[in-house]
């Protein structure tokens, strides 16, 4: 049994490891053959934690005595990104120049995973600064999407996301300001949560500058697995109460909310948008199975949904062309100084698409966002969930973003119901829905701020349709 353990969802392997039906170290094992199976042809994990792990799950093996005091994912082996900080570890962010930037504390994300009780054997990879749609650096090389290696694994969270399809783990740790877990996630053909800002706190102890106030209003930690339950799983764990980062909401959520009138909105696209034929059924393929269950369906617009996207860029590169040299230094900003041909390249070109703002049109750009998050959430007090797409296009062929302007500006325009979500600072989860000739197609579930559970409760239903085997062994 303990062989195919690396199969199990973290779920089945918390209640096992409780019951002592099997051992932490066992569930680890399993894993760690995985990675050293099938990690040299996909380059996910790009630190390797195992002896480390080993002994933490030897630790939670002689403490499953106290049941009752025992976090939601004991003994639960996963991965965390390489672009936060593990102590003892280098925060490399994908970045040559990071290669010996030795944390000296976890950042909250990884405390809080080891408080939950998780084992943690991995980093996983990310394109440079994280900034890019692809997975690729100079400093640990190209991560392969194990579904169809023609195809990028999405990013940032790029690595994590394919490490759990093809068995790295049931559970990874990601972070998302422009999509980096729902379009990895989205690309693999996994499910992945970014919960509303404020709700899972955030905290990097080696940052020396804050980031721009459009960062902080849009980047969430969010969780990747196989499974909504094990999604969910990794989202309470994360989700625990922080006083170093001043956004955080201890917001619980109401269960009434989920008996009243249960009715989801579906959005393609907006007129002229590039919409393939294969995005638009998924979401109606998502919406029919809604229908079946008993929600009502309604065909909407969304407010000012093309403005709220292009506002993203547009405020976001303005802050960072704002930046101070200590700031530019560590962070997105630093990509002239410190990245590598391949992020210079996109990032310029990314810059080209959000054209300039000055001062006051950035303040008033700012002012903008709230007036359209008010139009929003007047729309999900109609609304329970609203169902769209991840991305109007498939997942991209690899290095698309290197092709130039235009070709970057189509894929952006394609990322808009991501962008759109992001600027909102809206909780958005992505579930795949089908897989045609080795093609990820997934959907994004959108709910109010702080409606995580609208979102599971929808995602349930589409994932109970989904028939895809998971995990896979990666396709060359």
């Amino acid at each position: 049994m303990t062989e195919d353990l690396w199969q199990w969802t973290a779920t089945d392997l918390a209640s096992a490891i409780r019951t002592r039906k099997i051992s932490s170290r066992e569930a680890l094992e399993s894993c760690i053959a995985r990675l050293d199976e099938v990690n040299p042809r996909i380059n996910a994990v790009v630190d390797d934690l195992r002896e480390e792990a080993r002994s933490i799950a030897d630790a939670a093996d002689k403490s499953v005595k106290d049941v009752d005091a025992l976090g939601g994912l004991h003994g639960v082996p996963m991965t965390v990104k390489i672009n936060v900080d593990y102590a003892g570890r280098a925060t490399t962010n994908g970045v040559v120049a990071f290669k010996d930037m030795i944390a000296a504390e976890d950042c909250v994300s990884v405390a809080n995973l080891r408080k939950a009780g998780a084992v943690i054997f991995g980093r996983t990879n990310v394109p440079g600064f994280s900034t890019r749609y692809f997975t690729d650096n100079a400093l640990h090389g190209r991560t392969l999407n194990p579904r169809n290696a023609g195809l990028t694994p999405g990013g940032s969270s790029g690595g994590a996301a394919a490490a759990v399809a093809a068995g790295i783990g049931p559970l990874a740790h990601g972070n998302d300001r422009a999509g980096s877990v729902r379009y990895p996630a989205y690309a693999c053909g996994v499910a992945g949560l970014r919960a509303s800002v404020g709700r899972i706190p955030d905290y990097n102890p080696s940052t020396t500058e804050e980031r721009g106030i459009s960062s902080q209003l849009t980047n969430i930690q969010g969780p990747l697995a196989r499974t909504l339950a094990d999604v969910r799983l990794g989202y309470e764990a994360l989700a625990r109460p922080e006083p170093r980062d001043p956004w955080f909401v201890p917001a619980t959520f109401d269960p009434g909310q989920i008996s009243r009138t249960r009715v989801a909105a579906i959005f393609t696209a907006p007129a002229g948008a590039d919409l393939h034929p294969g995005v638009d059924a998924a979401v109606r393929q998502s919406a029919q199975w809604l229908e079946a269950a008993g929600y009502r369906v309604e065909e909407v617009e969304l407010p000012h949904f093309t403005e709220a996207a292009n506002l993203f860029w547009a405020l976001l590169m303005a802050e960072e062309r704002a930046a101070s040299p200590e700031e530019r230094s560590a962070s997105s900003s630093g990509i002239e100084q410190f990245g590598d041909d391949a992020v210079k390249r996109a990032r310029a070109s990314t810059r080209a698409y959000a054209g300039e703002l000055d001062y006051a049109e950035y303040i008033r750009g700012l002012a903008r966002r709230t007036t359209i998050l008010r139009e929003w959430q007047m729309f999900f007090a109609k609304y329970t969930v609203l169902v769209m797409p991840v991305c109007f296009q498939p997942p991209f062929p690899i290095d698309h973003d290197q092709q130039g302007d235009a070709a970057v500006a189509q894929m952006l325009d394609a990322h808009h119901p991501m962008l759109a979500v992001s600027i909102l600072g809206l909780p958005g989860l992505s579930v795949p829905v089908s897989c045609d000739d080795d093609t990820p197609i997934g959907v994004q579930i959108v709910g109010p701020r702080f409606g995580e559970e609208l979102c599971f409760e929808a995602g349930a239903i589409i994932e109970a349709q989904y028939s895809v085997r998971m995990p896979i062994d990666p396709v060359s």
